[in-house]
């Protein structure tokens, strides 16, 4: 992969982390697509709209981290991305406590989970 990067210069100048943003769109495009879901895993121990928040940056995090470590460009920055990805998950606790959300506001997880979440509110 190193030696296609360079061979067709996309190490230097507006096309630093083209492969970065390939790969990360490709893996979340995959995931929709084979309906593989983090927040199904995580709805068995939290409530609906915490597990799709929790599931889109678990899985934000890990697209990004499988993207830089394959992005010769991206590598060096590989350890800054988890952590940048990380911390923000500590405030969802105090969000949660002290942040009243929208009467209007919904949070839906998968397809077939649609129906039940909005029959419960």
């Amino acid at each position: 992969m190193d030696f296609f990067i360079y061979l067709i210069g996309l190490e230097h100048g507006m096309l630093r982390g083209f492969v970065f943003g390939i790969v990360h769109v490709s893996i979340l495009i995959i995931g929709y697509y084979t309906g593989w879901s983090i927040n199904r895993l995580i709805k068995k121990t939290t409530n609906g709209h915490i597990a799709g928040i929790i599931g889109a940056v678990i899985a934000h995090i890990l697209a990004d981290i499988i993207a830089s470590l394959l992005d010769p460009t991206m590598r060096s920055a590989a350890f800054g991305i988890l952590l940048g990805g990380l911390i923000p998950l500590l405030f969802i606790p105090f969000l949660e406590k002290y942040v009243t959300k929208s009467e209007s506001h919904i949070m839906v997880g998968d397809h077939e989970d649609i129906e039940k979440d909005l029959k419960s509110h």
